[in-house]
């Protein structure tokens, strides 16, 4: 079914503007920098070779090290982004002593939910299984997730260690997720995120016409509920670093996210970047020329540390 002329349109203007935005964030730094060791486009999956690839990135002086992985979920709306957009941030975490798993997934409206749920999965399973071939620890796994990647990585975190959610996470082709085994989280961090998702269905704001690119049905009373990552925290939820900013226009929902983790006794730091003299947007983090950028990934770092 073809999607509404309005909704193209949307995803067409966010791909033009927030592709721009980006290339003039990171113009200018080295895609093959001294330090970093990088592996790029390994296939993942067989659906679609396009999307299903994902580099790994390592600092050029840890040879021979197995290395604690952070597995980066990118953001951009559920319509938007890819593995190139994040390249410079997740190598930014790599340089803290981290091996890194940068991925692409398929995105709507191309592909519905939960395709990127699938595609996350799939990268979890190459993890898992070839992960050590790369130096990365597959008994210590890290993963960030920003914006709507924010949503995405805290989700499938609630999957991980909701068995109850799992049985009735349905993929496209009608089977249960099932999460690759030995598959577990350290900590997470969850920046800038979206968690319990809101919206009006006859309405016209950006989150509205997200949801009707993004969900089968256009936003059913069982899908929000699926998509409502607070509704399934339980106890053994990994820790979480949740962090947002003055200028985050999801401001709102990281506290949401806080208050659910406090309820049922997961370990979590809740940071808020920026002041009224000093403004941080949405995602402030990718921007890894800046310093407010630099203290926020040391912080999250830091934090992963912690659980090592």
């Amino acid at each position: 079914m073809a999607e509404p002329p309005e909704v193209m349109r949307a995803v067409e203007q966010i791909r033009e503007e927030w592709g721009a935005n980006d290339a003039a964030r990171d113009a200018g730094l080295p895609t093959h920098p001294d330090d970093i060791e990088r592996v790029d486009d390994i296939v993942y999956g067989t659906t679609d070779e396009r999307w299903q690839r994902l580099d790994v990135y390592r600092p050029a002086d840890a040879k021979g090290k197995a290395l604690p992985v952070i597995v980066s979920v990118h953001g951009g709306g559920w319509v938007y982004g890819s593995k190139e957009t994040y390249q410079f941030y997740c190598m930014e975490l790599a340089r803290r002593g981290f091996g890194v798993v940068n991925f692409s997934y398929r995105l709507a409206p191309e592909w519905k939910f939960p395709t990127p749920f699938e595609d996350t999965n799939l990268v979890m399973g190459w993890l898992m299984e070839h992960g050590a071939g790369y130096g990365l620890d597959t008994s210590r796994v890290f993963a960030v997730g920003d914006s709507a990647g924010g949503h995405l990585l805290a989700l499938y975190a609630a999957l991980t260690t909701n068995p109850e959610l799992a049985k009735r996470f349905l993929l496209a082709d009608g089977r249960p997720i099932e999460i690759p085994e030995g598959l577990e989280f350290r900590a997470v961090a969850l920046n800038c995120g979206e968690y319990k998702v809101l919206f009006d269905q006859e309405g016209q704001d950006l989150t509205t016409v997200l949801m009707k690119a993004y969900l089968p049905g256009d936003g059913t009373t069982e899908e929000i509920a699926l998509m409502d990552v607070t509704a399934h925290v339980t106890k053994d939820y990994p820790p979480a670093f949740i962090m947002t900013a003055t200028g985050d226009f999801l401001l709102e929902q990281a506290p949401v996210m806080a208050k659910k983790l406090a309820e049922t006794s997961v370990p979590f730091v809740f940071r808020f970047y920026g002041d009224k003299d000093h403004s941080l947007g949405h995602v402030f983090h990718c921007h890894v020329k800046t310093p407010e950028a630099k203290r926020c990934n040391d912080d999250e770092c830091a934090f992963f540390r912690l659980y090592l």
